[in-house]
């Protein structure tokens, strides 16, 4: 008998009850393995398997059973026995062929059944090619729904943008601008030919004929969005057209990317090529807030579509790239990098491109192409009334804060075009029209280009207040109308800030102190000692300015430098000249701030002037010992923020213009307050006790308010070409420039004028109009706030260069005690004479030591009397005629003064 049929022995003890239960257990396809797979005859018989009242079958139980089953009829016993294959799901394995039986009954045989090893977990050709057949037809299904449920645009609907509303601090509105206002839609009839061969020349080549949609451009934009980076525009004309029309949508994901698509594969279908080409120019938008081609034609050339020629069309064309950085007006609020002459580089090259592939495709004779090789002359940027005086300057910083700073607020420039937004700003409506008659009682009152056409054209002013506690931009003065004067005079100029640069050096000189003479420059960074107020200098005319060891400073061609004063003005009693640190700002020394820069480190210096919130973009070089005397050009924004840190204690807060933005949906951003300590309360505290001293008795006293602290410092720079005041009581810091220069010309690149004689004035400093505007405004704007006190500083450094205590003297008579007044005059030209070397007769750092030595005497500096900006050497450059630099700082004669 067989073994598979062979009935397996009864357990003692089982009796008949228990044989039935085994042979109940075999018929169901449960049985007991042999003795051969699960042990030895005692074993089947002992206490481990069938103890008394067992179950009669292994302890393993169904699981146990299997596996023996496929132990004894596995592997080469399958091979040896060929018969064994039938006898297979009867005999050797009844729970087995079950299971097989289960495999065969499901959809999706997966894991296959009848597989072993690998092959049960590898999917059949059938399994593939079902799924991809089912997927497809999935994706055929979606794309077929997708395609019944959009709509095709409507342009009329698309012309409905909405303003975007500006409000004032206190809540109030401001002006409501945006797009709709600047929209009309006109019929592909009034649209020039060649407006439409430009964009397609330029766009989308293939328009006439392609389906609507490109999908290289579909996968670019999004694989973009997938590495969660900027989405590009839609590829083909008909996109674009589709993408200005869904107003409904702007969202930049992906589930409106292939809205975009479903949209675009049905206006391709059924909306003829004519019709697209109509919606696509009456939706673009053009800059200058114009939307369509319509209003586009208007706001750059003052005439309907129709009449545009082929260059106009071919730069309206060069507008669609992007305004922002094509518009030859310049959009630096938005971006600097957006000047108006790097604009019109971009455009004239992109209008030229236009033109050659209009050519090249057929749409524009050679001969007709020939005509347009410049830029065409475009119109005022501004035409909107709501935008004129002040207004149009506050919206565009407004606008320029947010989208330079889109990734916090969550405004693009796109989301600001498509309007809806509700902006809250933090201008003070009165402080900004207080700031503006300041300006206008000067300028009337003492500018006429009709009486004076030589000196008083050209005048420009620039205005900033801001609020020491928040940063809040409170008012600005961007120039004389937004509509008539372009570029904002608040917030970027290219003036020089003169002297009113002092207060760095002085806050680097109380924060890290002067470097040991004695020590090498590496350990000379680490070895400082910080100054007190107190601390000596010398403020003679011409000084022979020296590096912090001693050694005489020289440019690259070996040449000295003898720093000139205001007025070649000397300071200090003879014969030492010196003068404390309080007294040199005071009437601002050039002299002895000059050489207290170069004791510090220039690198220093600067790196105090970013820490109190001045852009380092808008600084010069510090190759040139004249740094500290303020040939870079902060804008009055920057200078009010950066004396609004000294205000606060040392507290820096960059200044803002937007306080919260909302639209539909609620709010957008909200701005919140964050300091850092730019200068430790001691330090601050010190620099406004001594700005303190020149509103009251020194350079600054036209800025003296009636009842009110108020530290600040005037500014002059070389050749009278511009003039400051930046001063702030606790409550607020403002700052009033003053320059002259054609107001068409690049920012960066100006040609500035000399104002000597200008306002009927032998010269202009920062001491006259620009005190007396900051005076007039500043009495205004806190009229009804308490008068506070600026906090009492503690000391500070130690007294450098403090001379030993003299040897007692005979006492003097009263007449003899009157004889040497400080300042002194000037030497006459007799009394200067030649010395030798600094380093044969002086020792380092002694600055008892008088070196009037030199091979050069450099330029007069005739600025104001707060203290002319003498300029660097340029070691190619020089200047030009007119005393002008390089934008650097470096321009004008040797040393100092014009070389005109």
């Amino acid at each position: 008998m067989s073994e598979h049929r062979r009935k397996p022995p009864q357990p003692q003890g089982g009796g008949r009850a228990a044989a039935r239960r085994g042979q109940s257990g075999s018929s169901s396809g449960r049985r007991a393995a042999p003795r051969g797979a699960t042990g030895s005859p005692s074993d089947a018989y002992g206490s481990g398997s069938y103890g008394p009242g067992g179950e009669g079958r292994p302890s393993g139980g169904r699981a146990e059973a299997r596996r023996a089953a496929q132990r004894s009829g596995g592997g080469r016993r399958r091979a040896a026995d060929p018969g064994r294959g039938s006898r297979r799901a009867g005999a050797a394995g009844p729970g087995r062929g079950r299971v097989a039986a289960s495999d065969r009954k499901r959809i999706i045989d997966y894991p296959r059944a009848g597989k072993y090893g690998w092959r049960r977990w590898a999917p059949s050709w059938k399994l593939v090619s079902g799924l991809c057949l089912g997927f497809f037809g999935s994706m055929v299904a979606v794309a077929g729904i997708g395609y019944a449920m959009v709509g095709v645009p409507d342009v009329a609907k698309a012309a409905k943008a909405q303003n975007n509303v500006y409000y004032w601090s206190d809540r109030t509105e401001m002006v409501s601008t945006g797009g709709e206002t600047n929209r009309q839609i006109i019929n592909l009839s009034q649209i020039p030919k060649n407006m439409q061969y430009a964009v397609i020349s330029q766009e989308n080549k293939t328009f006439k004929t392609d389906s609507g949609i490109d999908p290289k451009g579909i996968a670019r934009a999004v694989f973009n969005m997938a590495r969660g980076g900027e989405t590009q525009g839609g590829s083909t004309i008909t996109q674009q057209y589709v993408k200005n029309a869904m107003l409904d949508d702007q969202s930049q994901t992906l589930t409106r990317k292939f809205k975009e698509l479903f949209v675009s594969i049905k206006v391709g279908a059924s909306v003829p090529k004519d019709k697209i080409m109509e919606g696509y120019l009456n939706t673009a938008y053009y800059g200058r807030s114009a939307f369509g081609i319509q209003a586009a034609a208007r706001a750059y050339f003052n005439k309907d579509a129709i009449d545009l020629n082929a260059g106009e069309c071919a730069f309206l064309a060069a507008m669609l790239k992007g305004a922002t950085y094509y518009d030859p007006a310049g959009a630096t609020s938005i971006d600097p990098a957006a000047t108006p002459d790097a604009n019109k580089r971009r455009a004239l090259t992109q209008m030229q491109d236009t033109l050659d592939k209009m050519v090249e495709y057929g749409h524009l004779s050679a001969t007709e192409r020939a005509k347009y090789t410049g830029l065409p002359k475009v119109e005022n940027p501004r035409a909107n009334r709501a935008l004129s005086g002040q207004i149009g300057y506050l919206v565009d910083l407004a606008n320029g804060y947010l989208v330079n700073n889109s990734e916090t607020t969550g405004v693009t420039e796109r989301k600001l075009r498509e309007g809806g937004l509700s902006i809250y700003t933090t201008f003070d409506k009165k402080k900004v029209d207080e700031l503006e008659k300041a300006v206008t009682k000067v300028q009337k009152a003492n500018i006429d280009p009709k009486k004076r056409p030589e000196t008083d054209t050209h005048v420009q002013f620039g205005g900033a207040s801001v609020d020491p506690a928040t940063g809040a931009i409170v008012a600005i003065y961007g120039g004389e109308d937004a509509t008539k004067h372009f570029t904002n005079n608040a917030n970027e100029t290219g003036a020089q800030v003169g002297s009113t640069f002092k207060p760095f050096v002085l806050a680097a000189a109380m924060k890290w102190g002067v470097r040991d003479p004695d020590l090498g420059p590496t350990q000379a960074q680490d070895e400082r000692t910080v100054v007190s107020p107190k601390s000596l200098y010398n403020g003679k005319n011409k000084l022979k300015i020296k590096n912090y060891d001693g050694s005489v400073w020289h440019n690259d061609k070996g040449e000295e430098w003898l720093q000139v004063n205001d007025g070649d003005e000397t300071y200090g009693d003879p014969p030492n000249y010196q003068i404390d640190l309080r007294e040199a700002m005071q009437f601002s020394v050039n002299s002895a701030y000059v050489q207290l820069g170069m004791d510090v480190g220039l690198d220093k210096v600067k790196e105090a002037a970013v820490d109190a919130g001045v852009l380092e973009s808008s600084l010069a070089g510090i190759e040139y010992p004249s740094f500290s005397l303020g040939i870079s050009d902060p804008s009055a924004i920057r200078m009010a923020g950066s004396y609004a840190t000294f205000a606060a204690s040392g507290k820096q807060r960059d200044p803002y213009s937007v306080q919260k933005v909302t639209d539909k949906d609620g709010t957008l951003y909200e701005h919140e307050v964050q300091d850092k300590e730019a200068f430790s309360a001691k330090v601050a505290d010190n620099v406004t006790d001594v700005l303190k001293t020149v509103v009251e008795e020194g350079t600054g006293t036209n800025a003296q308010l009636t009842g009110r602290e108020v530290a600040g410092k005037t500014g002059t720079t070389d050749g009278n070409k511009s003039a400051w005041f930046v001063g702030y009581t606790p409550q607020l810091s403002t700052a009033i420039s003053m320059f002259r220069y054609p107001d068409d010309e690049n920012i960066k690149n100006r040609t500035f004028l000399e104002m000597y004689g200008t306002g009927d004035q032998k010269s202009i400093h920062g001491a006259s109009f620009p005190a007396e505007i900051w005076h007039d405004y500043m009495e205004q704007a806190l009229k009804g706030e308490p008068a506070k006190k600026f906090p009492e500083p503690e000391p500070i450094g130690e007294v450098v260069n403090e001379l030993p205590t003299p040897t007692p003297t005979p006492t003097v008579t009263e007449t003899e005690e009157e004889e040497s007044p400080s300042p002194t005059p000037t030497p006459t030209e007799s009394e200067v004479t030649p010395s030798p070397s600094v380093s044969d007769t002086c020792d380092a750092f002694d600055w008892t030591c008088q070196d009037t030595g030199g091979t050069e005497t450099g330029g007069t500096d005739t600025g104001g009397t707060d203290g002319g900006v003498t300029s660097s050497p340029e070691p190619t450059d020089t200047g030009d005629e007119n005393g002008n630099g390089n934008g650097n700082g470096n321009g004008g004669g040797l040393f100092g003064g014009p070389t005109g």
